[in-house]
């Protein structure tokens, strides 16, 4: 099991938080999703594979929600 906590600049409202967690939890392997209003975090716990961090980083794109690059 792998898990990351990131920033997303682009987190701005309870819309954001249900699209994260919604689109990162349909992924295959993805174990949980948890998005922050306050804070613009993310975490995600996955199943490497079917999952990986390329992968979700891509979804997170695709959906206008961009991880900050550390």
């Amino acid at each position: 099991m792998a898990a990351k906590t990131f920033k997303v600049p682009n987190i701005s409202c309870g819309h954001c938080v249900m699209t994260i967690e919604r689109e990162v939890g349909e992924m295959d392997g993805v174990i949980s999703v948890q998005a922050n209003e306050a804070k613009r975090t993310v975490n995600v716990e996955w199943n490497d594979p079917p999952a990986s961090w390329n992968a979700i980083q891509t979804l997170l794109k695709e959906i206008n929600y961009p991880p900050e690059k550390a």
